[in-house]
C-alpha cells in the first residue's frame, strides 16, 4: 500500500483504540517519522495530507527542513490546510543543540536531562526565543535507552521548569523492546501514571498536556493507555531504506 492507504489503516486503528480505551474523542497526533526517508518522500506523505514529521539525528532534520522548508502547509480534506510541524525525537547531545534550533522545530520531545535543558536555554537566550518541550522518561528500564529515571522525572521537570525558554508540555517514552504486550503496555502505564502525578502538583510554568509514546509496532496500546502523539514510520512509508 501506499503513503495515503498506510495512513487510512493507522487512523482506523487509532479509532478503534480510542474506542476501547472508551475516550473515542480524544484528539491524537500522528507524527510521521521519516528518519533515513529521502524528502523525496516527506513531500509526497505531505501530499497525502501529512503535516507533522519527526527526525531523530539533527543534521537529518536539518538537512530535509532546509530541502523543504518552502512548503509551509498541507491541504487537507474539505479545503483546509495545516501548518507543516517538525519534530524532534531523538537523543540529543548538547553540541547539536544550537543546530538544532535552526530549525524552528514545533517540539522537542527528548529533554533527558538538566545538562541539556541548560545548553537548549543558553542558545534560546541568545535568539530571543522559546520552545514547546517534552521530557523523556525511560519506563523500560533498558540502558541502551535514553530519558530520566521514573523516580527522578518530577524533580528533572521542576528544574528545568526555571527556564522560562523551555515551555514543558508534557512527556515522552519510548516502549521496552519486546514482543510481550503486556511488558509494552506496563511501559506506558507507567508514564501515564508519572503524566498525572506531575499534573496534579501543578508546578508553575508546566503544561501536561501531551503524552509522546507508541511506533509502528506498538502505537494501538499506546493510545488505548493515553497517548496525545504517537510517533509512526515503517507503516507509514515501509520498510527504511538504510539501517537506523
Amino acid at each position: 500500500m501506499g503513503i495515503a492507504e498506510n495512513t487510512a489503516d493507522i487512523t482506523r486503528r487509532v479509532s478503534e483504540a480510542l474506542k476501547r480505551s472508551g475516550t473515542p474523542s480524544r484528539e491524537v497526533k500522528l507524527i510521521a517519522v521519516s528518519k533515513t526517508f529521502p524528502a523525496k518522500r516527506i513531500s509526497e506523505a505531505m501530499d497525502a495530507g501529512l503535516f507533522m514529521f519527526g527526525e531523530n539525528r539533527v543534521q537529518e532534520l536539518v538537512s530535509k527542513y532546509d530541502e523543504l522548508k518552502e512548503r509551509k502547509t498541507v491541504r487537507l480534506r474539505q479545503g483546509k490546510t495545516a501548518p507543516i510541524e517538525w519534530h524532534f525525537i531523538g537523543h540529543l547531545q548538547t553540541n547539536k543543540v544550537k543546530k538544532l534550533l535552526d530549525v524552528p522545530t514545533r517540539y522537542i520531545h527528548s529533554v533527558d536531562r538538566m545538562e541539556v535543558a541548560v545548553e537548549i536555554d543558553r542558545q534560546l537566550q541568545k535568539r530571543g526565543e522559546s520552545r514547546d518541550i517534552l521530557i523523556e522518561v525511560n519506563t523500560s528500564g533498558e540502558p541502551s535507552k535514553s530519558g530520566a529515571e521514573p523516580g527522578k522525572t518530577a524533580e528533572l521537570v521542576r528544574q528545568v521548569a526555571g527556564f522560562s525558554t523551555l515551555k514543558i508540555k508534557g512527556l515522552m517514552t519510548v516502549g521496552a523492546l519486546t514482543e510481550d504486550a503486556a511488558v509494552t503496555r506496563r511501559c506506558f502505564a507507567e508514564l501515564r501514571r508519572i503524566f498525572v502525578t506531575i499534573r496534579e502538583e501543578a508546578v508553575e510554568g508546566v503544561e501536561m498536556s501531551e503524552l509522546s509514546m507508541g511506533m509502528s509496532g506498538d502505537f494501538d496500546i499506546a493510545v488505548e493507555e493515553g497517548a496525545t502523539m504517537i510517533r509512526v514510520g515503517t507503516a507509514i512509508f515501509g520498510e527504511r531504506p538504510g539501517k537506523d
